[in-house]
């Protein structure tokens, strides 16, 4: 009986010290961080039990479901959803509720700098499952590990150089055994003494082995499983961003025939038909590079990044943030405000690039698609010059159509801001 009795008790102990975490967790803590907020000037809905803030109506469904006129660029409402209209209720220093965590929501430009400049202050905040899967490269990494990676990575990039639960793990398991078999074979072919390549993998396994050497150990440098990684990472972050920024300039180049016009005469100035431009000569094209900027400004491929404060007391300004909050930077709300912009904020004109974007943004920090600070996409002169090589070499051979089956709609996947019915474009041979 003794025996049965301290086993209840036990039993007992144990059961309250689960409800007093789950309580803590659901309840205690969202409220101690509220009050926190709040005494430091954030506004937003009270917290609710578990639920927070996201509740949909049907009627909200619906009216997402439709596309969006064709020439209209202001989409962040429909994109941002309820982060969206806590902005609108609050003003830039709004929070949201996902569940028993506060998303804490920063849009002035000189908060939004100084979060990316102290990024061993503010680190990432956790990836989505699919983006846990698919990359675990440079750009999920913190502290030491991505001081490494990045310092290793970096050459690479040199301009002179130039939910799915069990499917997405077979994906990721694919690719994965793909890209090993590349990494390995290039890994075999340098050791018999052939040339390392000029190509992302290439360079990335050139400094690679120079770091090994130069530290005297393996530790210095990336083992292969890191190098699959960073090869993930410039296929997932790097080359299907690029490639949605080009989805949006032909979409906005169909919609404004005048501005297609003025890129084509510019690219016909500066190459011959049969000429392939090449690196400086790219540097040139002004009027493509307005375009692509405004491009970036109102359909940024990456909307908006997160972060997490992680010590108790976190300055920010003149806020003194609690641990346990995200910290989201919106992006894409920066780029369409007009404060920041002006009343033609949501329109699509790229002269406002004509004198570089320190002009156009009026020494304000208001236009980040790379992102800023230490974290800045390393890859983001590679990508401009892929964009204008790609954008060049279209246009001076094709003129671009909206087709009458493309459907407007701005969509955020997981990864990028994608046309959601893709993107129907006819191309006439010029």
């Amino acid at each position: 009986m003794e025996i049965i009795s301290l086993i209840a008790v036990v039993s007992c102990i144990v059961i309250l010290i689960g409800i007093w975490e789950f309580l803590n967790w659901s309840w205690f803590t969202p409220k101690k961080l509220e009050k926190k907020l709040k005494a430091q000037g954030f506004r937003g809905h009270p917290y609710r039990f578990l639920f927070g803030d996201f509740k949909k109506s049907t009627e909200e469904d619906e009216a997402l479901s439709k596309p969006m006129n064709l020439y209209d660029n202001d989409f962040t409402s429909r994109l941002m959803g309820i982060f969206d209209e806590r902005m609108k209720q609050y003003g830039k220093y709004s929070y949201v509720w996902t569940g028993p965590t506060p998303v804490v929501t920063v849009a002035d430009p000189e908060l939004v700098k100084e979060v990316t400049l102290k990024n061993y202050h503010f680190p990432k905040a956790p990836h989505n499952a699919l983006s846990k899967l698919l990359m675990k490269g440079i750009q999920g990494l913190e502290g030491e590990k991505w001081s490494k990676h990045r310092k290793i990575i970096s050459p690479a990039f040199h301009v002179e150089k130039l939910k799915m639960h069990r499917r997405m793990k077979e994906i990721s398991k694919t690719v994965n055994e793909k890209i090993r078999c590349i990494v390995e074979a290039r890994m075999k072919a340098m050791k018999a003494g052939e040339a390392c390549g000029d190509d992302f993998l290439g360079l990335l396994l050139e400094s690679n082995v120079k770091e090994i050497k130069e530290g005297g150990s393996k530790d210095f440098g990336l083992s292969i499983e890191d190098v699959i990684e960073e090869c993930k990472v410039l296929y997932f972050a790097g080359q299907e961003t690029t490639s949605v920024l080009l989805v949006w300039t032909m979409i906005m180049l169909g919609r404004h025939p005048e501005w297609q016009d003025r890129a084509r005469q510019e690219i016909l100035q500066l190459f011959s038909d049969h000429e392939t431009p090449d690196y400086t000569a790219l540097n040139h094209l002004k009027i493509v590079t307005m375009i692509l900027n405004e491009v970036l400004r109102l359909y940024s491929p990456v909307t908006g990044m997160r972060r997490i404060t992680i010590e108790e007391e976190t300055k920010l300004g003149d806020f003194t943030l609690p641990a346990g909050v995200i910290l989201q930077l919106p992006t894409i709300q920066m780029h369409h405000d007009p404060e920041l912009w002006g009343e033609d904020s949501k329109e699509f004109k790229p002269e406002r690039f004509a004198e570089g974007v320190a002009n156009a943004t009026k020494g304000q920090f208001s236009f980040l698609p790379f992102s800023w600070g230490p974290r800045v996409c390393m890859g983001q002169n590679f990508a401009m010059t892929e964009a204008r090589l790609a954008i060049a070499m279209i246009l001076r051979r094709f003129s671009i159509e909206i087709a009458p089956s493309y459907a407007h709609y701005p969509h955020l996947t997981s990864l990028t801001l994608q046309p959601k019915y893709g993107a129907q474009l006819i191309l006439h041979k010029l």
